[in-house]
């Protein structure tokens, strides 16, 4: 993840959304009527917002890319969720909660008022209220063993007896099929109606953080009987939107859950925006001209060769800028994933030989024409957490001797008798695809080694990664919770699956260390956060001297917004909540 948010919705006004055909004036007037409220606030309005790829899944336990992510995030909540502006863990569908002296046993007492979204896998459709064994429900679905679920590490190893229900589902499936037959999870306790316990089998410094993070998210037991599978796309949660309408490829619509529990600091009821429209123009400059002309009111990433005009008219000092602004580095990191279990980088002086070749800075300055904030000389973690000095970690930087060095090490001085390998990448605008040319030029140049490129849309380059069927992949990773360890979790050994023909998640590149595993677990059972980053960092030192993969650089987001759009602050990760989003067309 990695990263990995979300936006869903259900209503019927087809016509007010993007992609859904033709709208007139009187409807679009319609649609954009605002009511004031309290503290200067409006509500109604739909947001309109593009994503270059499409999603993959919105189910909570198969969510592995961030397009998913920032949809079902708004659909789904979490016993807690991260502030938008501070990225702290806070309670999202939690009233209060407690922990005992030894760290180890967790009390939380569910909100009151907490509703699911009304939808016909109910009884006369109505969505029922939230209990603590909705709870326990997900998370032992979470422990079970299933094809679709990507998250059991929230809990195995962390949560007492989650190993022991896990390896049981494994055994005998039929368990998923009856888990009213199952006693559940040891550690899992319901209190009553709306309290619950988890007992941990030690002290975890990142439980919290599992608890926000969305294979965590919360959705009634009605929903997995009547859709299975096709929860992909039929989702139910207790967010503040709820799905309207789903046109693959095309469009997803998400509508205002008028049941929904949250208010502002005002007392007003959220959220206040009427509609989310979520299109997926995989063009970078047809999605800026459609925001240029005011049909999108947000627009992530911004075509390169535009960089110089947006500065220009988002300049604030200039009372007549046509939009805002927000820039800022990010929890985000791009690479070059090798699969450290092929064919060809399983040798490690391969590893090198292109870590050492590759020149970062001129990618950095000529290819993304400093969209970025630095070149990736050091590890996978970006340089955005505090107490975590990324300096420290020694990357690699070119240099064409080594490089060399490391080649013929391998067995192929000069590139004689390289085989020729394949760099699969997604295209989002023309970005990855012109680093992926400067790339292949750069290791034929310098290693006389060939690579071959192949573009496909993400879902399949998904799902090529986590099956290993790949020799080199252009990948980011967008963290979906602020921490070091969100960057590390994915090259923990013990999650790899004994067969290798299995599917591997979070561990895409098949990196295995045992003395990488040791300072990973210190760090997790660390109390202290200052000695977990002492032990998060000697962890990373350990899995960049085996070069697992090519850091390029750390992002820095541009994000424009419209004028209008209010309550809707950037921050490092990504991480969107429109539930206090609004719009003032006042000024």
């Amino acid at each position: 993840m990695r990263k990995l948010i979300a936006i869903t919705f259900s209503f019927l006004i087809l016509a007010v959304f993007m992609g859904c055909g033709p709208t007139n004036h009187n409807e679009k007037d319609a649609e954009n009527k605002l009511t004031p409220t309290s503290g200067d606030k409006f509500y109604g309005g739909v947001f309109r917002v593009n994503e270059s790829e499409y999603i993959k899944n919105l189910y909570p336990l198969s969510i592995i890319d961030i397009y998913s992510y920032r949809i079902a995030s708004q659909i789904y909540e979490g016993l807690f969720k991260f502030d938008q502006k501070t990225l702290q863990v806070v309670p999202s569908l939690v009233d209060s909660y407690a922990k005992s002296d030894d760290q180890l046993v967790y009390t939380f007492k569910l909100k009151d008022n907490v509703y699911f979204h009304d939808d016909k896998c109910f009884e006369n459709g109505k969505g029922r209220k939230l209990s603590a064994q909705d709870v326990v429900y997900n998370f032992n679905l979470i422990c079970t063993y299933n094809r679709n679920n990507q998250y059991a590490h929230l809990f195995t190893d962390i949560v007492k007896g989650a190993v022991e229900y896990y390896d049981a589902t494994k055994e005998n499936l039929s368990f998923v099929r009856t888990p009213e037959g199952l006693e559940g999870v040891a550690g899992f306790k319901v209190i009553d109606a709306l309290t619950l316990e988890i007992t941990l089998l030690k002290p975890n410094s990142m439980f919290l953080y599992n608890l926000a993070r969305p294979g965590s998210f919360i959705f009634p037991r009605e929903a997995v009987e009547s859709y299975g599978e096709d929860m992909r796309t039929k989702c139910v949660g207790t967010g503040p939107f709820q799905i309207a309408s789903v046109d693959e490829d095309i469009s997803i619509n998400l509508s205002k859950n008028e049941n929904y529990h949250g208010v502002d600091e005002f007392g007003n009821k959220l959220p206040f925006l009427k509609a989310i429209s979520v299109s997926f123009i995989k063009d970078k400059k047809i999605e800026f001209l459609e925001f240029k002309k005011g049909e999108l009111d947000m627009m992530y990433r911004i075509p390169t060769e535009d960089i110089i005009d947006v500065l220009t008219e988002s300049d604030e000092t200039n009372e007549n800028f046509k939009y805002h602004l927000q820039r800022i580095p990010e929890m985000s990191t791009q690479f070059l994933a090798m699969n450290n279990q092929g064919k060809v980088f399983q040798d490690i002086n391969i590893r090198k030989a292109f870590s050492f070749a590759i020149d970062r800075q001129r990618i950095l300055e000529y290819i993304l024409n400093g969209e970025g904030y630095m070149e990736g000389y050091h590890g996978i973690t970006p340089p955005v957490f505090k107490n975590y000095d990324i300096e420290q970690i020694t990357g690699y930087k070119m240099n064409i001797d080594s490089a060399k060095y490391y080649l013929a090490k391998a067995g192929y001085p000069d590139g004689k008798g390289f085989p020729k390998v394949t760099l699969d990448l997604n295209t989002e605008g023309e970005q990855y695809s012109n680093v992926a040319l400067e790339v292949k030029k750069q290791l034929k140049d310098k290693l006389n080694v060939n690579v071959e490129l192949k573009i496909s849309p993400f879902a399949q380059i998904a799902e090529k990664s986590i099956m290993g069927r790949y020799d080199f992949l252009r990948l980011a990773w967008i963290a979906d919770y602020p921490s070091p360890e969100n960057y590390l979790w994915a090259y923990y050994g013990k999650t790899l699956p004994e067969n290798p023909e299995e599917k591997s998640w979070p561990n895409l590149i098949r990196y295995s260390n045992p003395k990488f595993d040791v300072e990973y677990e210190k760090a997790l059972a660390s109390i202290d956060q200052n000695q977990a980053m002492v032990h998060f960092m000697n962890a990373e030192k350990i899995l960049m001297a085996d070069a697992p993969f090519i850091v390029l650089w750390y992002d820095e987001g541009y994000r424009l917004i419209q004028r209008h759009v209010e309550d809707f602050p950037n921050n490092p990760m990504q991480y969107r909540d429109f539930s206090t989003v609004y719009f003032d067309k006042t000024h």
